[in-house]
């Protein structure tokens, strides 16, 4: 006998005598029953914004004071057609390189990284939210999940051509070790949390 074949032997030899059942995750969720607070926390410590909405007037509202008009604003949300651009989402991607602000919906949050989920279907182009200087995230209340492994059970059996987490502007901390935000992506992001 070999000694490949020797070694072999002696690990099936050497196997448990039981198996043992995977760990339930499930319990991680219930460690932390306020998963909006801990969303709102996690986001505000990695550069983020929150705004807490009860409608889409209020998001409206919202970006009318505090964001320029008369600068690209684009979405794929109906509802903000009154400030922002809707039929951007065929041109070509180069020309989104103006775009001030981009606003979109996320499937759904995850509060221990405060990452929301986006799909090709709510993005307009794959490129939009990277691209522009500010991006806003709607997300609903109800949609915010506690862990991402609540997270990858929810997206596992979907049907989709992209999709992505994005959590926080983007940010380096490696220029002499000190955080910028805004580094390659989005300078801000703003999550409207809706009722």
């Amino acid at each position: 006998m070999s000694s490949k074949a020797d070694i072999l032997n002696k690990i099936k030899q050497n196997q448990p005598a039981f198996i043992t059942d995977l760990p339930d995750l499930n319990l991680l969720s219930s460690e932390n029953a306020d998963v909006l607070a801990t969303y709102k926390t996690v986001l505000q410590n990695i550069g983020g914004d929150l705004v807490e909405v009860a409608s889409y007037a209020e998001i409206l509202d919202y970006i009318k004071k505090n964001y320029a008009l008369e600068k690209r604003i684009i979405t794929t949300i109906s509802e903000l057609s009154e400030i922002a651009s809707l039929d951007w989402t065929s041109d070509d991607p180069h020309s989104l390189a103006d775009v001030e602000l981009n606003v979109i919906k996320a499937h759904f949050g995850v509060a221990e990284n405060s990452a929301l989920w986006v799909t090709d279907d709510v993005l307009g182009q794959r490129i939009s939210p990277f691209i522009a200087q500010y991006l806003a995230i709607i997300v609903h209340k109800n949609d915010i999940l506690a862990t991402m492994h609540q997270a990858y059970e929810r997206i596992g059996n979907q049907q989709y051509g992209f999709g992505t987490f994005i959590a926080g502007p983007s940010k380096t901390a490696d220029i002499e070790q000190s955080l910028v935000l805004g580094a390659h992506g989005a300078r801000g992001l703003i999550v409207f949390m809706l009722d």
